[in-house]
C-alpha cells in the first residue's frame, strides 16, 4: 500500500463507517418509498378524478425512488478522493469527494462532497500549498493540506495514494517533449478491464480535462483532442457537471447529445446515468434532421457515401459525387440557400384578393404589405400563419358588411316583388322563398368566410420542403450561383435529387440543407440550452450552423480531431474555418494531446503516420504505459492469415484479453473477412454493420470509418499494402483511426507489397 498502515486503517474504518451509513440510509428509504407507493394507491382509489394531492404524492415518490437509486449506486464506491484544507482563520476540515453528494439531514452534515462541487475543483486542479476556489459567495482562500486518491472497489478500500509524499511518480518516454508525469493511481485505473460501455473517469479527471470541463457556458468551446485523450468523456462530464452548476436554469430535457452513429451512441449510453443525469437527448445527426423534417425515407448515410468513395471505379462519377458533398457542406453553401429564400419570398407575392364571390375581403396590397413588411422578421409561413390568424380576427367584421349588404340586396328584390304583384299565394311564396334565401345566405356568410381564408393560405403555404429543395435545382439555380458553377454540374445534382425522390430516399448530404430551409420557411419549435457535438471534424460548416441555431446563446460543447476526419471532403480540415466561418471568432478554443488509451509503443507508431497527413497536429502524448511493439507481419495466402490469426487469439487468450476487432477498410473487405473466418471458427466472429445499434465485446469484424470513439484490448488491421492505403489524405486519415483503437496489442497484416504510411 502506497500509504502508511496507521493512515490505511484509518481510512478503511472511514470507509465502513460510511459504508453501514449508507446501508441504513437505504433501508429507511426503501421503507418511505413503499409508504408513498402506498398513499398514491390510497389517493387513487378515494379519487376519481384529476386530484393536487395525488400530484404531489407522485413527485415525492420519484424524488425518494431518485435517492434510492444515488444510495445504490454510491455504495458500490462511495468516494474516490480525499482533501484537507484550511481556510484563511477557519479550522482543518477533511472533505471526501465521490461521485454523488450525500447529506446527512440528522447531523445536518455533507459526508461526501459531489465532484462537481466548487471546493472539489481543488482536488482536480490544486497541489498542497495556499489555493483559492470560487464558490457561490465568492473567492475561498486556504491552504490545501492534503491530497489524497483512494482505489475503491466494490465498497472496499484496496489501496491509497498521497500526493507529493508517496504517490508513486513514473517518468514517460524521454521522446515525449516536457517529460509528462502520470501517478500509480491513474495507472491502475488505466489498466482496468475493457467494457462493452464507456464509463466515467470522475476520480482520474486531469487538470486539463477539468478546465475544460468546467468552463463558461456563455459561448462555444472546441476541443481539438487526440486520439484517446478522452474528448467523448470531457464532453459527457461537462454536461453533467453544466446540470449540476446550473440546476435552477437547465434541465436534461434542455440538453441535446449528437453523436456520428447509434453504435457510438450504444458505446456513450452508460455514461451520463452513471453520473446521475437523465432525460438527455442523444441522437445523431442523422436521426435528429429526419425526426425534425418528420421524414420517413430510406437514408443514403455517410458511411455508405464514404464506401463508395473507398470503392468506385468510376472516376468521373466518384469525382462529382465528392464535389456534390463538398459543395452542400460549405458556408457558400448557406449563401445559395439564402438567396432561394428570398426567392421564394418574391413568388409569395405573386397573389390576389381573398375573396367570397364578389365581395374582396381582403385585398391582396393589405396581404403584401404584412407579409414583406410587417411581418419580415418572420419565417414564411410564420407570416403566413399570423397573417391568416390577422384574417380570422377579421371574420366578425367582413361577416357584418357582407350580411349587412344582403339585407340590402334582398331587401330591394322584397320590395319589388310587393311593388309589381297582387296580394295572392303565388306572390306569398316567392316572398317567402326570398325571405328563406336571405336568412341562410346570412347564416352561412361566416362559414365561408371562414372557409376562403382556409381554402387561399392552404394554397399560400408551403408544405413539402424536400420539393422545394428539388425545385431550386430545376428552376433558379444557376442563377442564384451567379452562374459560377456548372450547369452540367447543377444537372448532375438535380437528377441525384429527382432519383432519390422517385427511390423514397434521400442523401445524407442533403439532410443540413432541408433542415435550414425548414428553418427559413417554418421556423424553430425548439431551442436547447446547450449541445454537445462529438466527433465534429466529420461534420460540415452547414450542419454545425444547423446545430447553432438550435442553440441558446450558442452555448455548445463541440469535440473531435481533424487528424481522424475521414470525411474531409466535407468535414473540418481546419478549426480555424468552423470558428471564423460559423462563430465569428467568439469560440473558447482548447486542446488536449495527453493519450490515455493506448500503450506508449501503439501511440508512437500510430503517430508516424499522423505526421503524414496534411496538417499541423501536435503528435498526442501517451501516458506512461508500455506494451509490445505493433508487429507487422507479411502473408501470402487466407491460410497464412489464419494460421497467424489463431497464434494471436491463443496468445491474447493466455494474456486475459478477450476483446479483439479485426479492422477492414470498408464494407466489402469486411464481408470478405466474415466469410473467411466463418469457416473456420463458425459463428465465433460477429460482422458489425453501417446500421449497428449495439456495441458488442468479444471477436468482431468492423470497418475502419466505424471504429471511431470505440476501443478494443487488441486490434488487427486486416491488410495494410500499398493498393489498399495510398499516399493520400483519405487513407492517412482512416488508417491513423484504425491505428489508434487497441489498448494493449495490435498486428498489421499486409500482403504483397506493404502500405508506405507505415515505413517507419
Amino acid at each position: 500500500m502506497s500509504i502508511e498502515d496507521k493512515e490505511f486503517t484509518l481510512e478503511k474504518t472511514n470507509l465502513e463507517n460510511a459504508n453501514r451509513w449508507l446501508s441504513e440510509e437505504l433501508i429507511s428509504i426503501e421503507e418511505e418509498k413503499e409508504k408513498q407507493k402506498e398513499n398514491i394507491s390510497k389517493i387513487r382509489k378515494e379519487s376519481k378524478t384529476y386530484n393536487v394531492e395525488l400530484e404531489i404524492a407522485k413527485q415525492r415518490y420519484s424524488k425518494i425512488s431518485k435517492d434510492y437509486d444515488t444510495y445504490v449506486e454510491a455504495k458500490k464506491i462511495p468516494y474516490f478522493a480525499r482533501i484537507d484544507f484550511k481556510e484563511e482563520r477557519g479550522e482543518i476540515n477533511n472533505y471526501y469527494i465521490g461521485k454523488f453528494g450525500i447529506y446527512d439531514k440528522r447531523e445536518e452534515k455533507e459526508l461526501i462532497i459531489d465532484w462537481r462541487a466548487p471546493i472539489a475543483d481543488l482536488y482536480y486542479s490544486a497541489t498542497k500549498g495556499q489555493v483559492s476556489y470560487t464558490a457561490p459567495i465568492g473567492e475561498i482562500n486556504g491552504e490545501l493540506l492534503l491530497k489524497r486518491k483512494l482505489l475503491v472497489k466494490e465498497g472496499k478500500l484496496i489501496d491509497a495514494f498521497d500526493e507529493g509524499i508517496n504517490d508513486i511518480i513514473l517518468k514517460m518516454g524521454e521522446e515525449i517533449e516536457g517529460n509528462s508525469l502520470i501517478d500509480e493511481f491513474l495507472k491502475i485505473n488505466l489498466e482496468q478491464s475493457l467494457s462493452s460501455k464507456l464509463k466515467d473517469i470522475v476520480a482520474t479527471i486531469q487538470r486539463e480535462q477539468n478546465e475544460i470541463i468546467r468552463g463558461e457556458i456563455k459561448r462555444p468551446t472546441i476541443v481539438q483532442g487526440s486520439a484517446g485523450s478522452g474528448k467523448t468523456t470531457i464532453a459527457l462530464h461537462r454536461l453533467a457537471y453544466i446540470l449540476y452548476r446550473y440546476k435552477n436554469k437547465i434541465e436534461g430535457k434542455d440538453i441535446l447529445v449528437v453523436a456520428p452513429n447509434r453504435l457510438f451512441l450504444d458505446y456513450i449510453s452508460d455514461v451520463l446515468p452513471s453520473l446521475g443525469v437523465g432525460e438527455v437527448t442523444q441522437t445523431t445527426f442523422e436521426d435528429f434532421a429526419l425526426n425534425l423534417l418528420k421524414m420517413k425515407v430510406k437514408l443514403i448515410s455517410k458511411d455508405e457515401k464514404l464506401a463508395y468513395l473507398l470503392e468506385a471505379k468510376d472516376l468521373e462519377k466518384k469525382k462529382l459525387l465528392f464535389n456534390s458533398s463538398k459543395l452542400k457542406g460549405d458556408k457558400t453553401y448557406k449563401t445559395i440557400l439564402d438567396r432561394y429564400v428570398l426567392y421564394i419570398e418574391k413568388l409569395d407575392l405573386n397573389i390576389q384578393d381573398i375573396k367570397l364571390d364578389e365581395y374582396a375581403l381582403f385585398e391582396k396590397n393589405q396581404i403584401k404589405r404584412l407579409y414583406s413588411k410587417d411581418l419580415s422578421h418572420l419565417p414564411l409561413n410564420k407570416r403566413k400563419q399570423e397573417i391568416k390568424r390577422y384574417c380570422e380576427g377579421k371574420v366578425k367584421e367582413k361577416s357584418k358588411v357582407i350580411e349587412d349588404s344582403l339585407e340590402v340586396k334582398y331587401a330591394n328584390q322584397i320590395n319589388q316583388v310587393k311593388r309589381n304583384m297582387t296580394d295572392c299565394e303565388g306572390r306569398r311564396n316567392i316572398l317567402i322563398d326570398l325571405y328563406d334565401k336571405r336568412d341562410k345566405e346570412i347564416a352561412e356568410v361566416k362559414s365561408k368566410i371562414k372557409n376562403a381564408i382556409n381554402e387561399y393560405f392552404t394554397q399560400w403555404i408551403n408544405k413539402d420542403i424536400f420539393k422545394l429543395y428539388h425545385e431550386m435545382f430545376k428552376e433558379i439555380f444557376y442563377i442564384i450561383t451567379e452562374g459560377k458553377i456548372p450547369q452540367a454540374f447543377i444537372n448532375y445534382m438535380e437528377r441525384e435529387i429527382a432519383e432519390n425522390i422517385k427511390n423514397k430516399c434521400i442523401d445524407a448530404d442533403d439532410l443540413a440543407a432541408l433542415v435550414y430551409l425548414h428553418f427559413k420557411i417554418n421556423g424553430k419549435e425548439y431551442n436547447y440550452k446547450h449541445i454537445v457535438i462529438d466527433e465534429a471534424q466529420d461534420y460540415s460548416l452547414l450542419q454545425l450552423e444547423v446545430l447553432k441555431q438550435v442553440s441558446l446563446n450558442n452555448s455548445m460543447t463541440i469535440v473531435g480531431d481533424v487528424g481522424q476526419g475521414i470525411y474531409y471532403y466535407k468535414g473540418i480540415n481546419d478549426w480555424n474555418k468552423a470558428i471564423k466561418k460559423v462563430f465569428e471568432n467568439k469560440v473558447n478554443y482548447a486542446t488536449v494531446t495527453q493519450s490515455y488509451r493506448s500503450t506508449v509503443e501503439i501511440i508512437n507508431f500510430a503517430n508516424k503516420v499522423l505526421m503524414k497527413q496534411e496538417n499541423n497536429l501536435k503528435p498526442a502524448e501517451p501516458v506512461l504505459r508500455h506494451g509490445e511493439e505493433p508487429k507487422i507481419i507479411n502473408i501470402n495466402s487466407d491460410e497464412d492469415f489464419i494460421k497467424e490469426l489463431n497464434y494471436i487469439l491463443k496468445y491474447l487468450e493466455n494474456k486475459g484479453r478477450f476483446n479483439i476487432a479485426i479492422i477492414g477498410k470498408n464494407k466489402k473487405e469486411c464481408k470478405d473477412i466474415y466469410e473467411l473466418l466463418n469457416k473456420k471458427y463458425k459463428g465465433q466472429w460477429k460482422l458489425i454493420g453501417d446500421n449497428e445499434s449495439e456495441m458488442t465485446l468479444g471477436k468482431i469484424i468492423i470497418p475502419s470509418y466505424m471504429t471511431k470513439g470505440l476501443e478494443f484490448d487488441c486490434s488487427i488491421i486486416y491488410n495494410c499494402n500499398a493498393e489498399n492505403y495510398r499516399n493520400n489524405e483519405l487513407d492517412k486519415k482512416i488508417l491513423y483511426v484504425a491505428l489508434t483503437r487497441a489498448l494493449h496489442f495490435e498486428y498489421i497484416f499486409y500482403k504483397e507489397k506493404r502500405s508506405m504510411l507505415i515505413d517507419q
